[in-house]
């Protein structure tokens, strides 16, 4: 019997079973034992944190860690996308909700002096710490947080330029030597909170930055009318 249109779309219509997932379900909780990961390679550093010391905080066997993860590299990076994403995420946040250029560094710089010397995790910026004299074996994790810290700069570069174009900052402000610098003292603020400085400590070296900032340039023809 031939087929007939009608019965040709509707076979074609017709949705088709997906196929059922391979091996068995994950036996534990993947964000979970993700935060954990977080925490033992921000206070050991990429390389220095050993698959056993892994497995042994997110509480599940190396097999585990590679059928959920993948390997060491990749929950490596997933756990600096989780870092970025939550105690790191100052940065991004205050440059985009301060309406100033210097509102938003100022900021971005208190808040990292509270983050960076919480008691609840480890000290320190974990995309500044992470990596500090790794071999060349992990030259791809290197480059991978070599591109992200490169990322913020600019991040803190564009919004000093938008400074600058609005009038907030003198027409001859270098965005790019201001960036650099206070990315230099955040980086800074991060080894200090690893050996050891206080909350105090750190909103102290904020407030002597801030006073490098460029005086606004009503201030200067004020100044120079005297």
């Amino acid at each position: 019997m031939k087929k007939t249109t009608e019965t040709t779309a509707t076979a074609r219509a017709e949705p088709k079973t997906p196929p059922k997932p391979r091996g068995r379900p994950l036996s534990f909780d993947r964000d979970t034992a993700l935060e954990q990961a977080m925490h033992v390679f921000w206070e050991r550093g990429y390389e220095a944190a050993s698959i056993a010391d892994l497995t042994s905080a997110m509480g599940i066997t190396p097999p585990s860690l590679y059928t959920a993860f993948g390997d060491k590299e990749k929950l490596f990076l997933e756990a600096i996308e989780r870092y970025a994403l939550g105690p790191g995420s100052a940065g991004p946040r205050a440059l985009k909700e301060e309406p100033t250029a210097r509102g938003a560094i100022e900021r971005w710089l208190h808040e990292s002096a509270e983050e960076l010397t919480r008691s609840c995790h480890p000290k320190g910026c974990m995309v500044v710490m992470a990596t500090t004299n790794c071999s060349i074996a992990a030259e791809h994790v290197q480059t991978a947080l070599s591109k992200r810290r490169a990322a913020a700069i600019a991040n803190l570069k564009s919004r000093i330029q938008s400074g600058i174009d609005d009038g907030e900052l003198p027409a001859d402000t270098d965005a790019k030597a201001l960036s650099n610098f206070y990315s230099t003292v955040y980086q800074g603020m991060s080894m200090q909170a690893k050996d050891g400085a206080s909350r105090a400590s750190l909103l102290a070296t904020v407030d002597a930055a801030m006073r490098a900032w460029p005086a606004a340039l009503k201030r200067r023809m004020a100044t120079s009318v005297r």
